[in-house]
């Protein structure tokens, strides 16, 4: 590997390890073995090659388990299949979660870095929309991401946040099946209620 690749690598071990705000730009050398320039010189700044080493955890972490899923696109089946898989990893995963949760808590404190991860959110919702609709990520529109994505990445999120709140009470995966569909159920029996209700112009 080169200077670049060399430096990500580093930088992904010092995120798990440390988080992203004790995480120096020394000891990304020190866990790379490449030397202090060639941070500004291959990535600009630590910030971001520590949001390029975050983006590429947690898509290797995806890539874990979306090759196992199961059910069609869009089915309870699929829903579940999708939260087994992030449930199974969720012990190796912390260290990203906490680091998700680290940058959204220090406000002000990292404004390059949260600028930088803001601006990677379009592709985490893509990547999520696609997981759990089947859809393939090129035929997902911005409309798409906006409301099918933004809503199972608010779920994860949740999710995320229950686990590092406390793990014991976290919801399950069938809790959470089992949660969507009484929504879902719910849903479609008021609809027809609600759409009668509705006085047009």
């Amino acid at each position: 590997m080169g200077h670049r690749e060399d430096l990500l690598e580093g930088a992904k071990k010092c995120l798990v390890e440390k988080g992203f705000v004790r995480t120096t730009a020394r000891d990304i050398v020190k866990a790379s073995g490449a030397n202090l320039a060639s941070i500004g010189y291959h990535y600009g700044s630590k910030d971001a090659l520590m949001t390029e080493a975050f983006i590429a955890v947690v898509q290797e972490w995806g890539d874990q388990f979306s090759a196992g899923m199961q059910g069609e696109g869009g089915s309870l089946e699929r829903f579940r299949s999708v939260w087994d898989g992030v449930h199974a990893g969720h012990e190796r995963s912390g260290p990203i979660w906490a680091a998700s949760m680290e940058i959204a808590l220090t406000r002000d404190g990292l404004p390059e870095l949260r600028e930088l991860l803001a601006a990677s959110q379009g592709e985490g919702r893509k990547g999520l929309a696609s997981m759990f609709t089947g859809v393939p990520e090129e035929e997902l529109g911005e409309e798409d991401l906006r409301t099918t994505g933004a809503f199972y990445q608010a779920l994860l999120n949740g999710f995320m946040l229950q686990w590092l709140f406390d793990p014991a009470s976290a919801a399950t995966p069938a809790e959470l099946t089992e949660g969507m569909r009484r929504a879902v159920e719910l849903m479609a029996k008021t609809a027809p209620a609600a759409a009668g209700g509705t006085s047009g112009p």
